[in-house]
């Protein structure tokens, strides 16, 4: 990657930043999805064969199909990441609202009790703030 002190936790960080933002945008998505009352496994199908798929809208939505939130990776790992993201940006004096956007989310997720939960807990707190129902969630 470079022979420079702090090249390879640099492409980590640009990595973290796409990975939390793509997790903060899937979670938002199959909550609305919800919300509208479309059938989010159908949604998973439909979007997993489209334009708008990620590899963490195909990895992580399953776990929300499945309402298992067991830590592959957990929420408070992205709010530490995402952080770091800030820091580095501020330093070069380079704004990334998008990743603040995906912060703030892991923030108030992990601040709802979900920090040591799967990632994809987002999700859950989506639902939990609109009272739309999701799989392994009290209904509301």
């Amino acid at each position: 990657l470079g022979d420079e002190p702090g090249v390879g936790a640099a492409f980590k960080m640009i990595n973290q930043l796409l990975a939390g933002v793509h997790i903060a945008a899937a979670s938002e998505a199959i909550a609305l999805a919800a919300r509208q009352g479309l059938d989010i496994r159908k949604v998973y199908e439909v979007i997993t064969a489209s334009a708008g798929n990620s590899w963490m809208f195909e990895n992580r939505i399953p776990h929300v199909l499945d309402g298992d939130y067991a830590p592959r990776s957990a929420v408070d790992i992205f709010v530490k990441d995402l952080g770091i993201i800030q820091d580095m940006a501020r330093s070069a004096k380079f704004p990334v609202p998008v990743a603040a956007a995906a912060l703030q989310m892991f923030l108030m997720t992990s601040a709802a009790g979900m920090g040591r939960d799967d990632d994809a807990s987002v999700a859950r707190l989506y639902a939990r703030i609109t009272g739309t129902d999701l799989p392994g969630e009290p209904q509301t």
